[in-house]
């Protein structure tokens, strides 16, 4: 049987499943655009290869990278961690609430994106303390509620006990954030002093 977009049904099966793979946020929404087809559709298919729906797809993904924190805790994640290679780059998402708005425009207020990206940052650091020195960041556009921030944070050079952290934010694939975070790892210092005690 043809789609809408004259697409068999054996090659849409692949299609779906190679955005999956490339992209496990997108919703049977975005699929639906992507393929051609009827949201149902998209929701058969997925069923069909067992592939779960995006919220579970994340969720599985969330708990693996929970489990790896070090310098943080995880009720620190601001958002919702969904990969965490630590020592390399992470992911996390922000799903933005009516209670992080400011009241007067229902614009998100700039802390959470700050937040967001600095936890992040601080979570890639394969240590037990890390703080952040210093941070460059820019705002790019206002989000709004109802929005899905998708922050991601790649360690891009390390000299010693520094980490230089870029973190870079979108919605959809419209740049929101970025930001620059030189990231201390403290733990000797941490150490030298619980010892003189």
């Amino acid at each position: 049987m043809m789609g809408r977009n004259n697409m068999v049904k054996s090659d849409r099966h692949e299609l779906l499943t190679r955005y999956i793979n490339g992209n496990p946020f997108l919703t049977d929404d975005d699929l639906a655009q992507l393929l051609g087809v009827s949201i149902q559709t998209v929701r058969l298919d997925r069923a069909e290869l067992a592939i779960p729906e995006m919220r579970e797809r994340v969720k599985k993904m969330a708990r693996g990278a929970y489990q790896n924190l070090r310098a943080i805790e995880d009720h620190e994640v601001v958002g919702e961690l969904v990969n965490l290679d630590i020592g390399h780059q992470g992911l996390s998402i922000l799903l933005v609430n009516e209670e992080m708005t400011l009241r007067k425009t229902r614009v998100l207020d700039g802390q959470y994106l700050f937040a967001q990206a600095n936890s992040l940052a601080l979570a890639l650091i394969d240590t037990e303390v890390a703080l952040t020195g210093t941070s460059k960041v820019s705002f790019k556009r206002p989000v709004f509620r109802g929005e899905k921030v998708v922050a991601r944070a790649v360690i891009t050079r390390k000299k010693g006990n520094k980490y230089m952290v870029r973190v870079s934010s979108h919605v959809q694939d419209e740049l929101v954030f970025q930001g620059k975070f030189l990231v201390f790892d403290l733990s000797e210092e941490v150490n030298r002093l619980e010892n003189s005690y």
